[in-house]
């Protein structure tokens, strides 16, 4: 499978924190369904000096990049308008 290192920052509006915690549950139970089917393997929040959360760091994997656009297309975050810039880099995660 391919691997990816997701860098997702939120939006940065009065708003963007309420509608990342109004989304969050949702957020994740998709991540955790992305676990069982063995394609999310670490991720959580970024945070700010203040320890508020305004992004998000994971590292996936999926057989297809098409496969992951998918499931990003699908992804609570996205939908519920959190994430504003997401920069994905192929990732390879050391056997150590």
């Amino acid at each position: 499978m391919n691997q990816y290192l997701i860098n997702a920052l939120d939006f940065t509006d009065e708003n963007a924190l309420e509608r990342r915690m109004q989304a969050r549950p949702a957020h994740l139970e998709s991540v955790k369904e992305a676990k069982n089917k063995g394609h999310y393997l670490i991720g959580g929040a970024l945070l700010n000096d203040h320890g508020q959360m305004i992004g998000s760091a994971m590292i996936v994997q999926f057989e297809t990049p098409e496969a992951l656009q998918e499931w990003l297309n699908n992804n609570p975050y996205i939908k519920g308008e959190v994430w504003d810039r997401i920069e994905i880099k192929p990732f390879k995660v050391a056997e150590i």
